[in-house]
């Protein structure tokens, strides 16, 4: 026996031993990532896969998602239905086990599954321990079935409940209120993953309802992911008309990619594995990518249109303005993790290489217009990144980026430590002034931006280096950009945008973010951006004074105040430079006092088009985007 460090004996008796569904519960993130609105989905998702499983085997044509008026989901497939003969094991139904037991499943031998979208045998299971309550319906053999959980413990053994119409499974649950943060699932975010599912397996019919708010949408896509990559580059300028198509099978994998070229700046190629969404990407990715570099080399010098003197095309040109979908169903996939956002089996990558070299080769042999599109967009890359490398090498001999000297308008803080440290972006120089009076100058720098940045939508990468209010930028951030990114580099934990309650100031903060999706997206995905939310009016009643940050906080102030037979004033604020510095620190910078929105992205392939509707350079989908949200906009500033 020993001593902990409180002086109490510590013992075997001490260690606790979590059995069977418990430790779903008591560690829930470890399954499904978090318990919030994300998390939530990762439940609706999990039994979703299982049915994509049965499509994918050949089963199933038909899966219909509920949201009920309860919070409750159903998920409905036409597929075989879950076993329901006793498991030689655990001396139960097949179903129970499924539903009870961590890592039992169809899809550990290969005999039931050669395909499907998990390792580790979990979902069911881990949806079951997560729910107030589950019920399954299982149709198979002639027979219904039934069985009901409470908290992942059975209420009684499965039943028989009359004759089968038909085959399938159907799933209702109501996730545990005791669990998640929140009930409420986000109808347009499901909806874009169900879509992604529905391209992924060509001839599956999803129906996706939402009895809370009478929505309702139907996908089937018998284009496949060529569709996908034309709904992706819907709004974008092409090089070339048609996706670019290929498919190989190596019993058992399957690989599929689809490609298409436009006038744009970004790489946006979506990596799954057995439909699942590998955001992290893996070993498809890379043989895709070292695939796509050696082709496009190959065929530029074997027609001249590169010299044999001329340095090879790299990554970085082949991708921009690339939209791509690589799928990859295969048996065993190694996810890591259980949000299985990254693909690990080694032999998919030369799979997925040959596929690619060899078909994508064959097209451009035999498409020679698309072939000379494509490689003259990729050297106009290569030498647009070439200007850029002699801008970038120009404003380091001068005295910016990486030097180490700072911007001289950048009003900088005393403290070292970069996770103490903030970085206000703000519009202009009259409210950058106010911002460096009011601010805390132990940890609070300023950088007044004049006028409206760069469209980087629009803009190519010497371009923008060129732009002076861009360098200083970067330069404060200390991070550089794209592939140079350094993480560890960053000068401030806390970048915030801060903008004039405007027109014009929504449309520099819409151009600064921008920015920030397109070149430094690592900022956001770990947290970093955020955006000041200065008041829109002041409203003072004799003594009382309030800040107020919304239309509904005035609309109850002004409503208190004629309750009370008082005389107010109300001051509208547009700009930052209105206020006073010591206005300004207390109710915009001051910690103890102020509102920050936190930037992130839920879903990045929708985020990308939304960029590319709004600041690229197609005008029809932006003048129908806005003709259908005007009647949303609650404050329109003339």
């Amino acid at each position: 026996m020993s001593i902990n460090e409180n002086g109490n004996a510590y013992s075997a008796a001490d260690i606790q031993v979590l059995e069977g569904l418990e430790a779903v519960r008591k560690r829930p993130g470890m399954y499904i990532g978090s318990t919030d609105q994300r998390g939530l989905h990762h439940l609706v998702y999990e039994i979703v896969y299982n049915s994509v499983d049965e499509a994918m085997a050949g089963f199933c044509d038909h899966i219909t998602i509920t949201i009920n008026e309860a919070s409750s989901v159903t998920i409905e497939d036409n597929g075989r239905g879950i076993p329901v003969d006793t498991h030689p094991t655990t001396g139960v139904s097949a179903l129970q086990t499924v539903m009870t037991v961590l890592h039992a499943g169809g899809k550990f031998g290969g005999k039931a599954y050669q395909v499907s979208g998990g390792l580790h045998g979990v979902g069911a299971s881990v949806v079951n321990a997560l729910a107030e309550y589950i019920e399954v319906t299982v149709q198979r053999d002639g027979q219904k079935w039934h069985q009901e959980y409470r908290r992942g413990t059975p209420l009684g053994p499965l039943a028989s409940i009359g004759q089968a119409t038909g085959t399938g499974t159907t799933t209702t649950f109501l996730a545990d209120s005791q669990i998640f943060t929140e009930l409420n699932y986000d109808f347009d975010a499901l909806a874009e993953r169900l879509r992604e599912v529905a391209y992924l397996n060509r001839g599956l019919e999803i129906e996706f309802n939402d009895r809370r708010h009478d929505r309702e949408l139907s996908f089937y896509f018998e284009g496949g992911i060529t569709g996908f990559v034309r709904r992706l580059n819907r709004n974008k300028t092409l090089r070339h008309s048609t996706p670019i198509y290929i498919k190989k099978q190596l019993d058992p994998t399957v690989v599929e990619v689809a490609l298409q070229y436009n006038d744009g700046y970004s790489d946006n190629t979506l990596a799954f594995a057995n439909c699942v969404n590998t955001i992290d990407g893996g070993t498809h990715l890379t043989g895709f990518r070292s695939a796509l570099t050696r082709v496009l080399n190959d065929y530029a010098h074997k027609n001249k249109m590169l010299k044999d003197d001329e340095p090879n095309l790299v990554g970085d040109d082949v991708r921009e303005g690339l939209t791509a979908v690589i799928s990859v169903k295969l048996s065993d996939p190694q996810f890591e993790g259980q949000t299985k956002s990254k693909l690990g089996n080694i032999e998919i990558k030369s799979i997925v290489e040959t596929a690619v070299g060899d078909d994508l080769a064959l097209y451009l042999e035999e498409h020679p217009d698309d072939a000379k599109r494509i490689i003259e967009k990729c050297i106009t890359v290569s030498k647009a990144r070439e200007a850029a490398r002699r801008a970038r090498d120009l404003i380091i001999r001068k005295g910016s980026l990486d030097t180490g000297t700072l911007p001289g308008k950048l009003a900088d803080c005393s403290e070292k430590d970069p996770s103490l440290c903030e970085l206000y972006l703000v519009e202009g120089d009259s409210a950058g002034g106010s911002a460096k009076q009011g601010r805390n100058r132990r940890f609070q720098a300023i950088l007044p931006l004049r006028g409206k940045i760069l469209n980087v939508e629009k803009a190519s990468p010497d371009k923008m280096l060129s732009h002076e209010e861009i360098r200083a930028l970067i330069t404060a951030l200390g991070t550089s950009i794209d592939t140079e990114f350094t993480l560890d580099k960053l000068r401030y934990h806390r970048i915030i945008l801060m903008t004039d309650a405007d027109v014009d100031g929504a449309h520099i903060r819409t151009l600064l973010l921008t920015f920030f999706f397109r070149h430094l997206p690592e900022l956001i995905n770990h947290g970093h951006l955020f955006i000041a939310q200065p008041p829109l009016y002041r409203v003072r009643a004799g003594k009382d004074e309030r800040w107020l940050y919304s239309d509904q906080e005035k609309d109850e102030s002004l409503t208190e105040f004629k309750r009370g037979n008082r005389k107010y004033d109300v001051q509208r604020y547009k700009g930052l430079g209105e206020m006073s510095a010591e206005q300004l620190w207390e109710t915009t910078m001051n910690p103890t006092s102020r509102t920050l929105l936190q930037v992130s992205v839920d879903d990045t392939t929708k985020a990308d088009g939304i960029f590319s509707m709004l600041m690229g350079d197609e005008v029809a989908p932006r003048k129908t985007y806005i003709q259908a949200h005007a009647t949303s906009v609650k404050n329109l500033d003339i």
